[in-house]
């Protein structure tokens, strides 16, 4: 288990579930407290002699000890290539390619194109981007099920040969019609006891173009009577007029995933097909598949829990929507789930494997709690992200005692606990920003900034003091305020013992870089957007993106590259945005804040008025 900031975030152990609206269980960023403070702790991020175990590890493990697939461990991450890869997919890259390295096994790529529609060259370049960026690598084992188009189809002619297969002519209502229901058997096909003859010659014709679209289709000839709805005479092979992004039009018949899935890994020798949970009862067809074309050894399928993240949708068709409709920019938004948003947001590769050990894989579908990635994020980013000083909304000081034209330097840490990242240089004059929500002229109850006549020390600077403000006379607002400075407290400290409540982050106006600043929030506003069969798109948080233009940082952050992290201090992680951030344009995504600010808000009811110090 790891510890975050002194918190505890989450160690392995079956995860504690409460009935939620769509019958999930939520495990939130609380129950792993509570659950792991009751079994001690233990630190999950270094390697060590104890790994991880689990339902599917145990079974593999059973399997190496009676050197079943003469103890062989092979892997794959199959996914279709119908959009850009999102944070559940890492979860079953992570698991896949995870298993393979912990038992000496392999673990391929293949992508399941096995549907021409919507599946392009672009999601297959995403999907490999996305998997290397995430740090697993499957050498020269990339594949394709379009790669196998030929030996599935002479699949399905021995199992019509078999008197397996057939060609049906129901159309699609008519075919479901026809399976009956959950609690009703099915009826059989009027075309169902075709020879082997007939159906051949008309699967041929199939391949060959001579029917129109949804006219035909190839069925696996097992159980209409199965209380199994999904061995009540399967789909096999549709026609689909439509190109393939490989293939072109060479093919107008393409496998349903039920019959590719199987055979792709028998051909690629998978022993364990890692799968959801919705393919649960799939798995005897994917058996029968492989009993009736005699395949030896057979792969064994094992099903998980998806990853369901609360404030967060994960179905692809929900995301396409996303897309489409312009809510977001793009699958690379850094609003998004995706890999590539959340990458462009900042989040590390490292903080995301994190998050995945920690989750484990359940038999359960259980709402994950997004403040477990969240923290996961900060853990990471706060060992690796150098510390700046940025204001977000400026106010103007000006410190009426400090000589007008002088400047001088503080040399100040990059990171507070590890020296060897260095430091810089950052400039101090007569007139600096501070953040506006840092003065206050009438202060509330337990506000310790700056305030008239109040003492606050500027971080590696000075004791500043407040002796004045002055106002915009059209909105009466504080434009400006004036202060003095005391120059002995260059140290931080005051040599004659004084302390002050407070100490705020600034930027010198004359040195400041200009920079647009976007701060991302969660996507929606209630943590299961889909509860019920909602709309989704009714939960969207209209305050998921604020832009500031205006925003002043320290010089040194001129020259920071897109993709480059950074702590801004006291505020939270920020990243230079790698799409807009260009010459001399500056533009920075928060990633994440330094602190929980929802469960705060959840818990205290009422507004955030204080920034972590």
């Amino acid at each position: 288990m790891g510890v975050i900031s002194g918190r505890i975030l989450a160690c392995y152990f079956p995860l504690p579930f409460v009935p939620s609206r769509r019958g999930r269980g939520k495990f939130t960023f609380y129950d792993a407290v509570d659950r792991c403070r009751s079994r001690g702790t233990r630190n999950m991020t270094s390697a060590d002699s104890s790994s991880p175990s689990d339902f599917i590890r145990d079974i593999i493990e059973k399997d190496l000890r009676s050197s079943k697939h003469q103890g062989r461990v092979a892997t794959r991450f199959p996914p279709e290539p119908n959009g850009y890869p999102h944070i559940g997919h890492a979860k079953s890259v992570c698991l896949n390619f995870g298993i393979a390295a912990q038992y000496g096994g392999v673990c391929n790529l293949r992508m399941d194109d096995t549907d021409p529609s919507g599946e392009s060259t672009e999601y297959v370049e995403s999907i490999i981007r996305d998997v290397k960026w995430l740090g697993f690598d499957w050498q020269d084992r990339l594949y394709y099920a379009s790669d196998y188009y030929e030996k599935l189809y002479q699949y399905a002619i021995e199992l019509i040969g078999a008197g397996k297969a057939y060609v049906c002519d129901l159309n699609p209502d008519e075919i479901r019609e026809y399976r009956g229901t959950l609690t009703e058997p099915g009826k059989e096909s009027p075309y169902r006891n075709r020879s082997a003859e007939e159906n051949m010659a008309l699967f041929e014709r199939m391949r060959a173009g001579e029917f129109p679209e949804g006219s035909r289709v190839l069925r696996a000839k097992i159980d209409m009577a199965s209380p199994n709805v999904t061995l009540r005479d399967p789909i096999m092979y549709r026609i689909k007029k439509v190109n393939h992004y490989r293939t072109g039009d060479k093919w107008c018949i393409y496998p349903m995933y039920d019959f590719a899935h199987c055979l792709s890994d028998s051909l690629e020798g998978i022993t364990h097909s890692l799968c959801t949970l919705e393919f649960e009862n799939n798995r005897p067809l994917y058996d029968w598949f492989l009993k009736e074309l005699k395949i030896h050894p057979r792969p064994q399928q094992i099903e998980f829990a998806r990853l369901n993240l609360s404030y967060t949708v994960l179905s692809k068709r929900r995301l396409i929507e996303l897309v489409e409709k312009g809510v977001v920019g793009g699958w690379d938004d850094p609003q998004m789930p995706t890999l590539s948003g959340m990458r462009r947001r900042g989040y590390t590769p490292e903080a995301i494997r994190n998050f995945c050990e920690r989750i484990g894989v359940s038999k359960n579908d259980s709402l994950i709690d997004i403040a477990l990635l969240e923290d996961c994020v900060r853990e990471d980013l706060n060992e690796k992200a150098p510390r700046v000083m940025a204001v977000l909304r400026p106010l103007r000081v000006v410190i009426d005692n400090y000589p007008e034209g002088r400047s001088e330097e503080f040399d100040c840490p990059c990171h507070p606990k590890n020296p060897e990242m260095g430091s810089r240089k950052v400039p101090f004059s007569r007139v600096l920003y501070i953040e506006r929500d840092d003065f206050h002229e009438n202060p509330p109850k337990k506000f310790f900034r700056l305030a008239p006549g109040r003492e606050v020390r500027l971080r590696y600077g000075y004791f500043i003091r407040c002796i004045g403000v002055i106002k915009d006379p059209a909105t009466g607002e504080v434009s400006e305020v004036h202060c003095t400075y005391d120059p002995e407290t260059k140290s931080g400290f005051a040599p004659d013992g004084r302390k002050v409540e407070a100490t705020l982050h600034w930027v010198a106006a004359a040195h400041a870089v200009s920079a647009e600043v976007r701060l991302y929030d969660r996507l929606y506003r209630v943590a299961d957007p889909l509860a019920e069969g909602s709309d989704h798109t009714e939960h969207l948080n209209p305050k998921s993106l604020e832009t500031l233009h205006s925003c002043r940082l320290e010089p040194s952050l001129a020259q920071a590259a897109p993709g480059d992290r950074f702590q801004f201090e006291r505020i939270g992680y920020f990243c230079v945005d790698t799409a807009d951030s260009k010459g001399q344009r500056l533009v920075f995504n928060r990633t994440v804040t330094l602190r929980d600010a929802w469960a705060r808000l959840r818990s205290r009811g009422e507004k955030i008025v204080d920034f972590e110090k």
